[in-house]
């Protein structure tokens, strides 16, 4: 028996020292605390539906992983067919479900009653007004809860062709400095008594020109040309000398809701400003319909065919030359970047804020925030949230190198002015509304649009669209009291040819 306790013993010993040299052959340690019995770490998973974001995510994954001893990352790209109701049957079977998953702020109702969307930790102190703009704020808020991380967003504002702009503004700079020349010569010509030679002036003010003209005062001319309001788009329609090539001065798709909303986004309220209150809702009014009388008189400036225009056209013909003005989203910078890469654009462009329609009316962009929503199943919650904060926290603009995205909170470094506006043009953004009583608003007010585009009664389609989503809203049949027709001639001051 004494012999059988010895061999076991010597057995013992030499495992001990066979496991002492494979981690000193490994430079590590016994003592270390990955050890043998070292735990497995805890799996936290986040679902998305946008390949773009892969390389962002797994990048931001491995770093967090690395640099935590307890949490390991895993993202996993999914179809966006039915994602809501796969994440609800995988978290009620137990099958690999995620977490944490980004979707998009008009869904969080329905996450959030089906029990899948938690209130954030410790939100209030956290999502910071300094630091998340009040679009933000309201995309994530839930009946006074905060229910998501606002993670990115995508909104609309003006671009326009600033190598057309530039080129303006050298030619006038340049006719008003020969003119201020002309002047002073001839005041001089006058003192003196003395006459002039005019190939003498005319060659002097050319030097003069091509000696004074700084890219300074470019920038300075162009910066105060840029249209604030609708009004001042038609005035410079009037007056630019159009070059070849441009087909129009103003051109945007007159069939997206998204391009569109601008026009009543200030006046129409839809749920409130987080939009999540039914009890909220204002569509059919007497500022909606001015506005909408603005938009339908600007088909007579541009004559936007609704019947054969896209996005991707305009965007294409705006990269092109074609057009002066467009509103568009943030990926058309990556477009623009594209294709100057590759030699097809010889422009460069930049993003102006949103303008208003007019002196009396202003305008708001409609947003939407893609978000990071804490699962209600999630058995790792505090895990969950340390990650979706630690990618909120991110100010480096990896967010937009790496996955094309612009994040929702202010402070990040994209050395990019363009993106800088964009962000400013979303803070004061409307967010999409979360109520799903109102979910099919968004179609119905593309087929107003277009109807109004192309001549129809404004007063009376707008009423409709109300009565159809108070309808839904109610339960009931509903009838909108008619409202008197704005005055035309107040509303459209400044926006025809004869007010100019």
């Amino acid at each position: 028996m004494k012999a059988r306790i010895r061999i076991f013993s010597v057995i013992l010993l030499l495992c001990t020292l066979v496991g002492t040299l494979i981690y000193a052959h490994l430079g590590q340690s016994v003592f270390e605390d990955r050890s043998f019995f070292e735990k497995k770490k805890t799996t936290v998973r986040i679902w998305y539906t946008d390949d773009a974001l892969t390389p962002y995510l797994q990048s931001r994954a491995v770093a967090y992983s690395e640099s935590s001893k307890k949490v390991r990352i895993e993202p996993v790209l999914v179809s966006g067919l039915e994602y809501l109701e796969n994440i609800n049957k995988a978290s009620l079977e137990d099958d690999n479900y995620p977490d944490l998953f980004i979707i998009t702020n008009d869904s969080l109702e329905k996450a959030y009653l089906a029990g899948l969307a938690l209130e954030i930790d410790n939100g209030a102190a956290y999502l910071n007004p300094e630091v998340f703009p009040a679009a933000a704020i309201n995309s994530v808020t839930y009946k006074d809860k905060l229910i998501a991380y606002p993670f990115y967003f995508e909104t609309s504002s003006l671009i326009y062709n600033k190598t057309y702009l530039d080129d303006m503004a050298r030619e006038n700079i340049a006719a008003e400095i020969d003119k201020a020349n002309g002047e002073a010569a001839q005041e001089e010509v006058d003192a003196s008594s003395e006459s002039a030679s005019t190939t003498d002036t005319e060659a002097s003010s050319e030097e003069v020109v091509d000696e004074e003209i700084s890219q300074e005062q470019i920038d300075q001319y162009v910066k105060d040309s840029i249209p604030h309001s609708i009004a001042d788009i038609l005035k410079f329609s009037l007056s630019y000398n159009v070059p070849d090539g441009v087909d129009s001065i103003f051109k945007w798709d007159v069939t997206d809701i998204f391009y569109n909303y601008f026009f009543v986004g200030n006046y129409m309220n839809v749920g409130g400003e987080a939009g999540d209150d039914v009890a909220q809702i204002d569509i059919y009014n007497t500022d909606t319909i001015s506005c909408m009388k603005i938009y339908q008189l600007l088909n007579q400036f541009f004559a936007i065919d609704a019947d054969d225009i896209d996005y991707n056209k305009v965007t294409d013909d705006f990269i092109n030359g074609k057009i002066v003005f467009t509103v568009a989203t943030t990926d058309i910078l990556a477009k623009i970047q594209a294709a100057q890469a590759s030699g097809d654009c010889k422009y460069e462009f930049a993003v102006a804020e949103i303008p208003a329609l007019s002196q009396k009316f202003s305008t708001r962009t409609m947003s939407v925030t893609q978000c990071i929503v804490v699962n209600g199943y999630s058995e790792h919650p505090s895990e969950a949230n340390s990650f979706a904060k630690y990618l909120l926290n991110d100010d480096s603009g990896d967010i937009y190198k790496l996955g094309g995205k612009v994040a929702a909170h202010s402070g990040v470094n994209y050395d990019d002015s363009n993106l800088d506006t964009f962000v400013k043009v979303y803070s004061n953004s409307v967010p999409m509304p979360k109520t799903i009583e109102t979910s099919n608003l968004w179609m119905q007010l593309e087929i107003a649009f277009t109807d109004i585009w192309n001549g129809g009664d404004c007063n009376s389609i707008l009423k409709e669209v109300s009565e159809n989503i108070m309808t839904q809203v109610t339960g009931d049949a509903y009838t909108e009291e008619t409202l008197p027709d704005p005055d035309d001639g107040s509303i459209t001051e400044g926006l025809t040819e004869e007010s100019d």
